[in-house]
């Protein structure tokens, strides 16, 4: 068993840090809304779906008739990145207005937001499956994954870097979520908008008498979350190849994990999070097995919720400073 591991140590490391990107990406919807409006938004997990087929219908557009390489690769996966980001980030914004602001209005208590989240999420699967992918891809009903373009495929490599060889999905998938996360943690914490999200998330009432204008924070908080999640399915497209109506469900939970495990609030938490829960999982697919990934995943976070509630760093939004 731990021999194994031991043989397999490097190939899982980077397995890990590829699929943590993936999730640190999505965690950050989470642990921004949360900050802001202590809101745990569960339909953020569809908001990433949507981005998986805004980046499959992309391709689809293209029509690219060869493997692309190089520059070309890189322009290829910006512009999926891009437009999927756009995507998400559109539709976090008509979440938020059409699902949480008439109640936050209201004066609404959180737990019926919580629901409305539950009600929106199930939604959205049940809209894309029954309605938008069969109209959009020309597809029968609640059809399974669907696969992205062969030439995309194709473009997945060998990287070799000293006596190390990494495919360069996995580090385009790596490299972009850190890259997200620094201009990401820079945004909030040098901009007037950002310091707008984090006087939001530590005081709202003092906020708004010093001219915060707390809607257009939210909309803001919404939107840079979904382009979050809109970057890591384009990434995510390109790792796995593939996407469905269902895609977001369970990731949708293992990024929440993640916040939960990094510090829920926490942007670099997120990241801290993402990262090392999917190193866990990785190495205990290997200990254990592949059937035992996500038992070893759900497991950390009943063993965080228990011992380290506040998550590693444990640090929320509201206590970030410039």
């Amino acid at each position: 068993m731990f021999g194994n591991f031991i043989d397999q140590f490097w190939p899982s490391t980077i397995d890990g840090l590829s699929l943590g990107a993936i999730y640190a990406l999505v965690a950050l919807g989470y642990t921004m809304v949360y900050g802001v409006l202590r809101l745990i938004n569960f339909a953020h997990s569809e908001i990433f779906m949507i981005g998986t087929f805004a980046a499959l219908a992309t391709l689809n557009a293209i029509g690219l008739s060869a493997p692309v390489g190089g520059l070309a690769l890189i322009g290829l996966v910006l512009m999926l990145a891009v437009v999927a980001g756009l995507v998400s980030g559109a539709s976090a914004v008509a979440l938020e207005f059409v699902a949480y602001r008439p109640l936050r209005r209201r004066g609404a208590s959180r737990l019926a937001a919580l629901i409305s989240a539950i009600g929106a999420s199930l939604f959205l699967q049940q809209l894309f499956a029954r309605v938008l992918i069969p109209w959009w891809f020309d597809l029968p009903k609640e059809k399974g994954a669907l696969p992205i373009p062969k030439h995309f495929t194709e473009t997945v490599d060998l990287l070799s870097i000293g006596d190390f060889i990494i495919r360069n999905d996995k580090l385009f998938v790596i490299l972009g979520a850190i890259v997200m996360m620094i201009a990401l943690d820079q945004f909030v914490n040098r901009t007037q908008l950002g310091r707008g999200i984090r006087a939001t998330a530590q005081d709202p009432e003092t906020a708004v008498l010093m001219g915060v204008n707390i809607d257009r924070v939210v909309s803001a908080t919404f939107m840079i979350g979904g382009v979050m999640a809109g970057v890591a399915a384009a990434l995510y497209l390109m790792r796995f190849g593939e996407t469905n109506y269902f895609v977001g469900f369970l990731l949708g939970i293992k990024a929440f994990t993640a916040a939960v495990l990094g510090g829920i609030g926490n942007l670099r938490g997120a990241l801290v999070g993402g990262l090392t829960l999917g190193l866990i999982e990785m190495y205990g697919s290997v200990i254990f097995g592949s059937a035992w990934q996500d038992v070893v995943a759900f497991s950390v976070l009943v063993l965080v919720l228990m011992f380290r509630p506040t998550g590693i760093l444990g640090e929320s939004l509201q206590q970030a400073r410039a």
